[in-house]
């Protein structure tokens, strides 16, 4: 887990940018023990700025009792969450049948029947066979 990443991360989340220090452990213990998809995540993100380092850049603020993140945090939050062209489909193919008119059904009242008369014919099929089995 890439903890500046995911400072800026639970800072986000919290109503005006700002977390009491004891709400920022707490969190920070929770996604540190929720698995390796927070860790993989983190280090991604964490990878499209190399030479992060949240308070020497400005990126948080210490307040009393505890951070508050900035608009400069934000925007490079916002950097690193950004879909890049490698993070889409390189190709997107068409369907071919997109453009072929779809026929209609066909009449309720004969879909009805024809399957009325598979039905028919599973069951005689099955009597068929029982019959031959005795």
């Amino acid at each position: 887990m890439n903890f500046q990443v995911t400072v800026l991360k639970v800072l986000v989340s919290y109503p005006g940018g700002f977390a009491p220090m004891d709400d920022i452990k707490r969190d920070m213990a929770i996604l540190a023990t929720s698995g390796r998809d927070w860790s993989d995540q983190t280090k991604r993100l964490a990878a499209r700025v190399p030479d992060l380092d949240i308070f020497s850049q400005g990126l948080v603020d210490r307040e009393s009792g505890g951070w508050k993140i900035t608009n400069k945090g934000r925007a490079v939050l916002e950097f690193m969450e950004a879909r890049t062209v490698l993070d889409q489909p390189l190709e997107v193919v068409p369907a071919e049948t997109v453009d072929a008119p779809v026929p209609p059904l066909p009449p309720l009242a004969e879909r009805a029947k024809r399957s009325r008369e598979r039905r028919e014919r599973r069951r005689e099929g099955r009597e068929r066979a029982r019959a031959n089995a005795s």
